[in-house]
């Protein structure tokens, strides 16, 4: 269990332990936690991908959103997005979840504009092809930069559903939705399910999920935008979604918090997965060399 963690998280478990936490997120597959982002972190926040979002670049096809803003490749942008990759509330769940060895799979924000319609069902973590049920080998983390309503298209979760040992469910991502230039059909519009449920936050607030939980980015209704930032998580020996190795360029990466270097996989799964020509992958960033050379190149 991943003390240190846990008691950095303290200030933002409300009063319970860690451990009634965890036994609901067991229970229900997700948890919010509201305000938990100052308004001056979130307007920071904001500032930085002002830039990106100004291009206004849309989806490449329905399940990205053809109405839809991402930015990939964060912590090559701006080392806030470091702060919340390792902020100690999301990555306590995910090390408990995944081990201290848990790697970071994916970090990208996403701003649905006016107009957006729902995306396919699916959980984050279906690329690891193993039977449900099963463990989750995922945790996905959603930042609320902007309030997530009932009308601008809050995340919709099926709670419980991280227990399912369905494979698919009736409006489940199908490949054509990774390819598809045209909007997702009405019939998928409409066909809410009674037992799913909005993931509502407050600007600043954090959700969390399993990696093996229904769930589905809502219609955006309004007339505004919706936009977060969602650090998604992996177990330490499955291949992350986004190629960190060339998202983060090794001059980035070296200037990363510690433990940020290490969940983008300057970090070693035991025994030994993750190794670059039999030594550890931090020994190749260049301040660590620097540190070897005055020391003689020991170790």
């Amino acid at each position: 269990m991943p003390t240190a963690t846990i008691e950095q998280a303290s200030p933002w478990l409300r009063g319970r332990t860690f451990a009634s936490w965890r036994e609901e997120f067991d229970r229900r597959g997700y948890l919010i936690f509201e305000r938990v982002l100052p308004a001056n972190r979130v307007t920071a926040i904001r500032a930085a991908l002002a830039p990106y979002l100004e291009r206004d670049l849309t989806g490449r096809n329905d399940f990205e959103g053809l109405k839809t803003n991402r930015v990939y490749a964060l912590l090559a942008k701006s080392p806030l997005f470091a702060d919340l990759a390792i902020h100690p509330l999301a990555l306590s769940f995910a090390e408990a979840e995944l081990g201290e060895s848990c790697l970071l799979s994916a970090l990208l924000a996403i701003n649905l504009q006016p107009g957006e319609t729902v995306q396919p069902w699916h959980y984050d973590d279906g690329g690891i092809k193993m039977p449900r049920p099963r463990p989750a080998l995922g945790i996905s983390a959603f930042w609320a930069i902007d309030d997530t309503t009932e009308l601008n298209g809050s995340t919709e979760v099926i709670p419980g559903s991280h227990l399912w040992d369905e494979q698919t469910i009736e409006g489940a991502a199908k490949l054509a939705d990774f390819t598809n230039k045209a909007p997702s059909p009405a019939g998928r519009e409409t066909g809410n399910r009674p037992d799913a449920a909005k993931l509502m936050m407050r600007s600043g607030s954090l959700a969390i999920a399993k990696g093996t939980l229904w769930h589905r980015g809502g219609a955006n209704l309004s007339d505004s935008p919706r936009l977060i930032v969602t650090p998604q998580y992996c177990v330490g020996w499955a291949r992350q979604l986004e190629n960190m190795s060339l998202a983060v360029p090794a001059e980035v990466a070296e200037t990363l918090p510690e433990r940020a270097r290490e969940l983008i996989g300057y970090s070693i799964h035991p025994p030994f997965m993750g190794y670059v020509d039999g030594v550890h992958p931090k020994r190749l960033l260049r301040g660590q060399a620097r540190g070897r050379a005055r020391e003689g190149g020991r170790g």
